[in-house]
């Protein structure tokens, strides 16, 4: 209903909104810059170690895959086709900052230097999988959906009371920004201008739930307006547009302008998960082919082939290598020993155990002496 002076006007207020939220892209599907002035211009040197980082991550998902399948891990979400949203984002961090990922983001804080077989055992539900080396900031994958938005948002307000020029960033799909958790993080940090980064990967479907009956927004990025904080849409399979939408937000967070919200439009190739999913029975071919030609890793490729940075011969040598690191890293954790019961039950408490779970230790001890 609009008043006799056309100043209120809702539903055109809401339109005007969404109209604001244009995707940003800077390499289109054929790897050409298509918006020169949000070229981040990164070295050489760079662009050649992001593109290293994406293919290697690629093979690891494969590995992973098949490692699922051999009975060799547990738990996976696989990564295919969210390289660009995933590690062009951990590429624009610095160590000092810290990541609290959802469970598919497991490349990221590999790559912000958890070591790859601790990501294995946390895969196979081993304790040792979930003890993080002093000097790398992140904590294990939240398998509560959302959960990890209020975490993210007192772990950065933490950052803010101690003075510290680092960020919190974190993880979640569009099914997660439906999440309660998801609005009270967002919030808190928006209410105390806290430096955070929250990134939702939109894929597109959130198990087999499509994007379009997950929300009525227009765009998820256009959340972040109720709460206050600056948000963005980017083409989440231009690892350019990411890098340099993270980039971003990490530099104005540190000035102490507060939190932002990143919307990186994507796909997952995989299934949700190698539990039992079939992406078949809610995605068709014709979908999965028109994201396949925007794909990351292929647009990334073309990039750096015009610009006479990359070669068949030297994605051979970083697949080879990533192979390589791969089974030395499930060697590695197949070494470590096997997980008892009562070491679950002695890391439970760094006090007296509770007489119930005193009596249970000394069951437990008797059985696995035998």
């Amino acid at each position: 209903m609009t008043s006799k002076n056309n100043i209120f006007d809702p539903v055109q207020n809401l339109k005007d909104i969404e109209a604001k939220f244009e995707m940003v892209q800077i390499l289109n599907e054929n790897g050409e810059i298509v918006n020169e002035g949000l070229d981040p211009k990164l070295s050489d040197e760079k662009l050649v170690e992001l593109m290293s980082r994406m293919v290697f991550t690629r093979i690891l998902d494969q590995r992973s895959i098949s490692l699922n399948r051999q009975g060799r891990l547990g738990f996976y979400a696989p990564t295919a086709g969210q390289e660009a949203s995933q590690i062009a984002s951990q590429y624009a961090l610095e160590k000092e900052d810290f990541i609290l990922p959802g469970y598919r983001d497991v490349p990221q804080i590999v790559w912000h230097g958890l070591p790859l077989y601790k990501a294995f055992l946390w895969s196979r539900g081993h304790f040792v999988g979930g003890q993080i080396p002093e000097d790398v900031n992140v904590i294990p994958p939240q398998i509560i959906i959302g959960a990890q938005y209020v975490q993210a948002a007192g772990v950065a307000l933490g950052m803010q009371k101690r003075g510290k020029k680092s960020v919190a960033v974190t993880y979640t799909g569009d099914g997660g920004s439906s999440q309660g958790d998801f609005y009270e993080g967002i919030n808190f940090a928006g209410a105390f201008k806290s430096p955070a980064i929250f990134i939702v990967q939109n894929n597109q479907f959130a198990i087999s739930t499509p994007r379009e009956v997950q929300t009525s927004a227009t765009t998820i990025a256009q959340k972040g307006v109720a709460a206050g904080i600056p948000s963005i849409q980017v083409d989440g399979m231009d690892p350019l547009a990411v890098y340099v939408a993270t980039r971003d937000a990490r530099d104005r967070a540190v000035a102490g302008d507060g939190p932002s919200l990143i919307e990186t439009v994507c796909y997952r190739y995989g299934p949700h998960t190698m539990a039992g999913d079939d992406p078949t029975r809610y995605r068709t071919s014709e979908t999965d082919n028109l994201w396949e030609k925007k794909d990351p890793v292929v647009r990334f490729r073309k990039y750096l082939e015009a610009k006479g940075l990359w070669t068949e011969e030297k994605e051979a040598e970083v697949i080879e290598n990533a192979k390589e690191e791969i089974k030395a890293a499930i060697k590695q954790a197949d070494g470590v020993a096997k997980q008892k019961v009562t070491d679950l039950i002695n890391l439970m408490h760094t006090d007296a155990l509770p007489y119930n779970l005193q009596e249970q230790l000394e069951i437990y001890t008797e059985k696995e002496s035998k």
